[in-house]
């Protein structure tokens, strides 16, 4: 197994550990807000609305970092999460297998970039592109549909009168 493999695997590790210590952050900020919370329901005096709010915003930032961290395992497996579908795809896909929505240039790594021997543990994002052009890629177009315009509009009530006089 070659040495990079190996660092890979440590890295994942590490960011899964972070990940888990942040989750666990996030459970006791959780806790402090019931209590806050209730010291509040107790005394109606006291005000805990800036304390309640600032673990809320501790929450939401712990979230967008667990959300960074899952981001840099995929990148240490070679995948990026598609943001139309969520399917994983190859770092170096232009576009997403199952929905076919366009990867944005940041998400774009070229192959080369990918995996060499002795590379950091994250693909650098400030690479140049290629001068090599590519072509666009084929997109189905969905066969035209013929519209046809009625001449005349029927109203109900006409084809009620209708009826009742061919019954007489």
């Amino acid at each position: 197994m070659p040495i990079f493999q190996d660092q890979k695997g440590k890295n994942i590790s590490s960011f899964q550990k972070m990940i888990e210590e942040k989750k666990n952050t996030i459970r006791k900020y959780y806790d402090e807000i019931g209590h806050l919370y209730y010291g509040q329901y107790k005394d109606v005096n006291v005000d805990m609305t800036k304390d309640i709010n600032a673990r809320c915003e501790s929450i939401s930032n712990l979230y967008i970092e667990i959300e960074d961290l899952n981001v840099k395992i995929l990148r240490e497996k070679g995948l990026k999460k598609c943001a139309v579908c969520g399917t994983e795809n190859n770092l170096s896909n232009a576009f997403c297998f199952k929905c076919g929505a366009r990867f944005d240039d940041t998400d774009a790594v070229p192959a080369d970039v990918i995996a060499p021997p002795n590379a950091s543990a994250t693909p650098s994002r400030n690479y140049s592109k290629p001068a090599v052009a590519t072509p666009a890629p084929v997109v189905p177009v969905a066969p035209a549909v013929e519209l046809v315009q009625a001449d005349t509009v029927i109203d109900a009530a006409d084809v009620d009168e209708s009826i009742d006089n061919k019954e007489e």
